[in-house]
């Protein structure tokens, strides 16, 4: 018995490991794809339940992609409506694993992993390496799914597991039960289902008993995302309860009709090994089918479960969530968005200085000061998040883009900083009463509406990588700096003519070079779509630092 269980557990892992290969693979190859299936993702229910189906076909796990949404929803892009959709068609793209187990690739294992190994050995041609991952994944898949097979051949022989199997036909509650746990335990679905097959492959398991773990293992599936709710938003919580609710309706209704489901299944294969695969599709399916036009009522129901309100905190994450790092492709696109919003409450905070300056408001500066918390407390999770990116499995382009992104914080952090210069000198100049001649003002709105513009196309660069953007980047930053020249002889003139006081003209000299400073950052910002490299900086750090020691 021990050793069966060993052998059993070692094809377990085999299985597991063969199916985090090939996950790993499709995310590297298919994370952009995944990233714009995100992006179209609408209220359409139908194209939200594509979405769901598409993205658990390609992480292979149902588990992994709720686990995503509950993440998505706690972060705020991704509201209830969407995510009932998405958590449907999870349900439809986990059968894929099913499917493809059911095909008889024993023969072919061998090929598929010695193709995989040798195209593994090819590091600098990454498409190659894909695919061999691919191959690998799926060889190492079904060596584990063969080796549970072999593992289980013992169980003919004991009379308990046969009486186990004959309870389990005439009292489906008990698999339903049985299903729930093992999937509960192991938090795979799909793990189960080849158990499962793996079992059939030995005519140990019937049909008959079969239906009603596959049935439980649908449930017991909903405990990761349960799980991974755990201190997450209401929102979030609810998104996990009505993955629960909605697998518990879809199986009552299925013990109801029990006797044709059984029939239908029985009657499109004599394979055991394919009725399951089938059954497993039909269930999730047509589960869908029937509770997709009352997803509105499920979501009302949800929602009187799990009452509160919702909040979000100005200092928390609003596009991250841990939850989303089970696919990174997404998360890197999710990081951007972080970041723009880091940008939009720097470009704010230069807008809030200037016209503290201009008009004169400390009420005005105290919010600045408040949103420069944020800025840095921002910088930190951030910079946190893409530490743990880094590491995940992603492709060589979006591991440069990381690489790219860890300076874009700092350089959005550095705008901050001299919005926060601006703020104290705007203190300054109410503190000790120093005013600026109406032209000054004329020409700090000239420089400012440039540096403004600048951090919109910067921003706008990120958000959408295209390159008219950066473009127009470079353009302003050549008016910022033809500005910067002319406001200082212009300066120096009304200095010579007495028409404004020392103390002002400092004042209003490092007012511009903050500004300037601002535009140089958006220069570095714009590099990230440019090239994805931060070799040529506009900006030297020494300098800067230096300048500012000064």
């Amino acid at each position: 018995m021990l050793k069966m269980s060993i052998a059993l557990f070692a094809g377990l892992g085999l299985f597991l490991y063969g199916m985090k290969i090939m996950s790993d693979a499709l995310q590297k190859s298919a994370g952009d794809r995944m990233k714009r299936l995100l992006e179209i993702l609408t209220r359409n229910k139908v194209i939200a339940v594509l979405v769901g189906t598409t993205i658990t076909a390609i992480i292979q796990s149902s588990s992994a992609t709720t686990v995503m949404v509950v993440g998505l929803v706690n972060a705020g892009i991704m509201n209830l409506t969407q995510a009932v959709g998405v958590i449907m068609g999870a349900n439809i793209g986990t059968t894929m694993t099913a499917q493809i187990i059911a095909f008889k690739f024993k023969d072919i294992i061998p090929f598929a992993i010695i193709i995989g190994a040798v195209l593994v050995m090819f590091p600098n041609k990454k498409s190659y390496k894909q695919i061999g991952e691919l191959f690998l994944g799926f060889g190492i898949l079904f060596m584990g799914m063969h080796a549970m097979s072999d593992a289980m051949k013992p169980l003919k022989d004991i009379p308990a597991f046969t009486q186990f199997m004959v309870d389990l036909q005439h009292n489906p509650l008990l698999g339903v039960l049985a299903g729930f746990g093992l999937t509960a335990i192991i938090q795979s679905s799909s793990a189960t289902i080849g158990i499962l097959q793996a079992l059939a492959m030995q005519g140990l398991v019937p049909i008959e008993a079969a239906l009603p773990i596959l049935f439980g293992e649908n449930i017991g599936t909903c405990v990761t995302a349960l799980l991974a709710s755990i201190g997450a938003s209401v929102t979030a919580r609810r998104a996990a309860v009505i993955h629960m609710t909605f697998n518990i309706i879809g199986t009552t209704i299925f013990l109801i009709l029990m006797k044709p489901v059984l029939s239908l299944v029985i009657a499109t294969t004599a394979d055991p090994v394919r009725q399951i695969a089938n059954a497993h599709s039909f269930f999730n399916l047509a589960n869908v089918v029937i509770q997709l036009p009352f997803s509105a009522l499920l979501i009302a129901f949800v929602t009187k479960v799990v009452p509160g309100k919702v909040e979000h905190d100005q200092f928390e994450l609003k596009y991250l969530d841990k939850r989303i790092l089970e696919t990174p492709s997404i998360a890197v696109g999710q990081i951007v968005k972080e970041i723009i919003r880091m940008g939009e409450i720097a470009r704010c905070n230069v807008e809030k200085g200037v016209m503290a300056i201009i008009n004169p408001d400390e009420k005005v500066i105290a919010e600045l000061y408040n949103n420069e918390k944020v800025i840095n407390e921002l910088e930190k999770r951030i910079g946190e998040y893409l530490k743990e990116v880094s590491n995940l499995a992603i492709g060589e382009e979006q591991q440069k883009k990381v690489g790219s992104l860890f300076n874009t914080i700092h350089d959005v952090e550095r705008m901050g900083d001299h919005a926060e210069n601006l703020a104290e000198l705007a203190q300054y100049n109410i503190d000790n009463r120093i005013s600026f001649s109406s032209h000054a003002i004329e020409e700090l709105k000239m420089i400012f509406e440039a540096v403004d513009k600048a951090l919109e196309n910067a921003f706008a660069a990120l958000n959408t990588e295209d390159r008219a953007y950066v473009d127009n980047v470079d353009m302003y930053e050549n008016q910022v700096d033809e500005l910067r020249t002319r406001l200082r002889d212009s300066h120096i003139k009304r200095l010579n003519r007495g028409e404004c006081s020392i103390n002002a003209g400092v004042v209003f000299l490092d007012i511009v070079t903050n500004l300037e400073r601002v535009s140089d950052h958006c220069v570095n910002v714009a590099d990230v779509v440019r090239d994805g490299s931060r070799i040529n900086l506009k900006l030297d750090r020494k300098s800067e630092i230096a300048a500012e020691k000064c």
